[in-house]
């Protein structure tokens, strides 16, 4: 006698937000500050802050994870099912479940984007010209009363684009590999898969969302009026740096989502696994 398969469960909305702090800091003072490269903004960094400075502003990192990083996943998973992305889906249908997850992450997360771009940002500026924020919470907080509740939504239209691109990308371009590399007799669903899928997922998500992150880095790390245009600071950046200001700080961009992309899919793979595990034993996982 037979029996009908039953339907896998979905996994927990949650899963996605428990998995660098010095080169994202980096990648924003590149972004956003008159530093030129990597290995002297990191020196600039140690040598007036001292080593602890590479960890400025680590409460609005975490700010930003918990409410960007988990709500994309989240909705990745919500858009596939809607456009019935399977196992199998074509690459067209895991971009636009990703572009989905993206501009609802964007819209979420952008407070806490702002917060961390700002408080990392804050001591690469002239003493006068800085925030001063003591933490995420205040930052909020002083955002609201100083510049008014629109500021929470300075710089959306790069952030929810940057976004878009991130997890068509990054989410999308994973699954893409993945399956790829599962089409061949070299790999099968283990480790080593998902290693390589996620290294082609991060470097493809660091080159298509370079412009896109600088724009965001510059328009959210500026105050004043007129200058949260992303017009005028296209207009500016190309006058002054030319049309390859787009990737600047691309190395340690590469170098903070090269290693993130691939820690967040092995973790989330063997979490996956995990939640596999506990319900084929009768456990409930929320």
């Amino acid at each position: 006698m037979s029996s009908t398969p039953q339907k896998k469960q979905p996994y927990p909305f949650w899963l996605g937000g428990t998995v660098d702090s010095p080169l994202d800091l980096t990648k924003v003072r590149l972004q956003a500050s008159g530093d030129k490269r990597m290995i002297e903004s990191i020196q600039k960094t140690v040598r007036t802050a001292g080593v602890r400075g590479l960890f400025d502003g680590i409460s609005g990192t975490w700010l930003r994870q918990m409410s960007y990083s988990m709500c994309r996943f989240w909705a990745y998973d919500e858009s596939k099912k809607m456009l019935g992305a399977g196992k199998d889906a074509p690459a067209w249908k895991l971009a636009a479940a990703g572009s989905m997850a993206g501009g609802i992450a964007g819209l979420v997360g952008n407070p806490g984007e702002i917060v961390m771009v700002r408080l990392q940002g804050d001591f690469a500026k002239a003493p006068e010209k800085r925030f001063n924020y003591k933490h995420c919470f205040d930052a909020l907080f002083r955002m609201v009363r100083e510049e008014g509740p629109s500021s929470l939504a300075r710089g959306v239209g790069p952030n929810v684009f940057r976004a878009v691109l991130m997890n068509a990308s990054q989410l999308a371009s994973y699954d893409f590999f993945k399956a790829e590399l599962l089409k061949t007799k070299y790999f099968e669903d283990n480790i080593m898969c998902h290693f390589t899928a996620s290294f082609a997922a991060g470097t493809v998500a660091t080159t298509v969302c370079s412009p896109a992150d600088v724009l965001k880095s510059r328009i959210m790390n500026a105050s004043g009026p007129g200058s949260s245009s992303t017009i005028g600071v296209i207009r500016a950046s190309l006058q002054n740096e030319g049309a390859m200001f787009m990737f600047k700080g691309w190395l340690p961009a590469w170098s903070r989502l090269q290693p993130t992309t691939i820690l967040i899919f092995l973790t989330l793979e063997q979490l996956k696994n995990g939640v596999d595990w506990a319900r084929g034993r009768g456990f409930t996982v929320l």
